[in-house]
């Protein structure tokens, strides 16, 4: 039996088992769900690798308080290379419920997609991992190693801080990062350029506290208008981003994104207008975008009439590779205060920062990624970018210099992951995880 029959005579198997997988609510924040269903994830990701043939597999303790599942498995050959395969098995919180179609911790087929909250992002990848590897059975040419992190959709950079630690633990030559995927259903592609991130709260001061607006209205400062006028001046009449000091001229050198084909990922009003004044891909992998993610003030329903004394925003800076999150927070910072008008306060705070990141595309593990990919899906692979920041990737970078990284997994934008009514094509694991066997398999065909 070929590797695709097997393939696809394991699909029901892996239906079954991420349906379990699903079932288990492991978001990473004790203040939402209880802290035992992360280690109900971890224990049952560390079961079923030790079941796929790998050794001394184990919930190692990370610097956030989190678990990661930690493993490895042998081919029998001292020279053949070593494959980090990596994922995570924490989700996001499924935010509103009544959003969601079907329940949002019960994978459940619709159309011929799998739903559920992590189904794609990142159970799924969980599933194709484990797939190719049942696919290859014993004939495994080359020595793998296994990292599966337990808090990476909170941010709190437990794995970030445990792989310097611990470099020798999950050296290998490649590293495939599992937690993106393709264009489309049936496009094949790998990622090869992640924005970084500056994630900052804005606070605005502008009186000791509330004032009528009746009575003091007009002369005294407002510190919600002035957020609102702050704010306004991140972005163009076109809507590109314009922080002072921060280029947005750049090019995205891969294939472009189509227009039309962002309309339908994105789920756009009909006829509403893109953003920006470039293409698609330029504005999402190649140059800075500001995100207003949240504003602290009055609600509509209760306020009064009253001047807002105090007032918060949080912002997300989305940079692409070429600038550092440290000098774009500097610059967001700049912008911001130079921009405040008289009579009020303002400060900020630097939450979290990301690195961007591009990979190498001139090694061996990318020609023979190339090669499964042309293989599984019949046709060539394209370079991506992502707007997602994976830090890991950094650090996984510096850590091992040497190594080729390459970014993979189920994930598409029909997938709709860390919004409601998550879901993953069958078809996409089936074809990943056939890529991925094929990959295994040609990578370490010459040893």
């Amino acid at each position: 039996m070929d590797l695709r029959d097997r393939v696809n005579e394991l699909m029901p198997q892996a239906q079954e088992e991420l349906a379990e997988l699903v079932a288990i609510r492991s978001v990473a924040d004790p203040r939402q769900f209880p802290p035992d269903e992360c280690r109900r994830a971890a224990t049952w990701v560390a079961d079923a690798f030790t079941e796929a043939g790998f050794t001394d597999t184990r919930l190692a303790d990370t610097p956030d308080g989190s678990q990661a599942v930690i493993g490895s498995r042998s081919c029998g050959k001292e020279d053949a290379p070593t494959v980090l395969l990596y994922a995570h098995y924490d989700v996001q919180p499924p935010l509103k419920d009544d959003a969601w179609h079907t329940p949002p911790f019960q994978l459940t087929e619709v159309d011929g997609r799998w739903y559920g909250r992590g189904a794609a992002d990142c159970k799924g990848n969980i599933l194709m991992h484990l797939t190719a590897l049942r696919a290859l059975g014993d004939d495994l040419p080359v020595n793998l190693k296994l990292v599966v992190e337990g808090s990476e959709e909170q941010g709190t950079g437990g794995l970030e801080a445990f792989v310097p630690d611990h470099a020798e633990l999950l050296r290998a030559d490649t590293i495939l990062v599992c937690d993106t995927g393709n264009v489309a259903v049936g496009q094949p592609g790998v990622t090869v350029s992640l924005r970084g991130m500056v994630t900052m709260v804005v606070t605005v001061d502008a009186l000791p506290s509330e004032l009528h607006s009746g009575m003091f209205g007009g002369p005294a400062p407002d510190a919600l208008a002035a957020l609102v006028s702050v704010l306004a001046t991140l972005r163009d009449d076109e809507g590109n981003t314009t922080v002072h000091g921060l280029p947005n001229d750049g090019l995205w050198p891969g294939a472009p994104y189509p227009d039309a084909q962002f309309r339908v990922d994105a789920g756009l009003f009909p006829g509403a207008p893109l953003l920006g004044g470039a293409g698609v891909a330029d504005m999402l992998w190649a140059r800075p975008a500001v995100t207003i993610l949240g504003i602290d003030c009055p609600p509509v329903v209760g306020s009064a009439a009253a001047i807002t004394p105090h007032v918060r925003a949080r912002l997300n800076l989305r940079i692409p590779p070429g600038v550092e999150p440290d000098e774009a927070a500097a610059a967001l910072t700049a912008h911001l205060i130079a921009a405040t008008p008289r009579g009020v306060h303002l400060s900020t705070e630097v939450e979290a920062c990301g690195q961007p990141f591009r990979s190498a595309i001139d090694g061996p593990a990318f020609r023979a990624m190339a090669d499964a990919m042309q293989a599984a899906y019949g046709r060539p692979m394209s370079k991506l970018g992502q707007g997602g920041s994976i830090p890991l990737c950094t650090v996984f970078a510096e850590t091992y210099p040497d190594a080729e990284i390459l970014l993979i997994g189920v994930e598409e934008p029909q997938a709709r992951i860390h919004a409601p009514n998550e879901s993953v094509s069958p078809q996409e694991i089936s074809a990943m995880a056939l890529t991925e066997a094929l990959f295994l398999r040609n990578y370490g065909s010459p040893y």
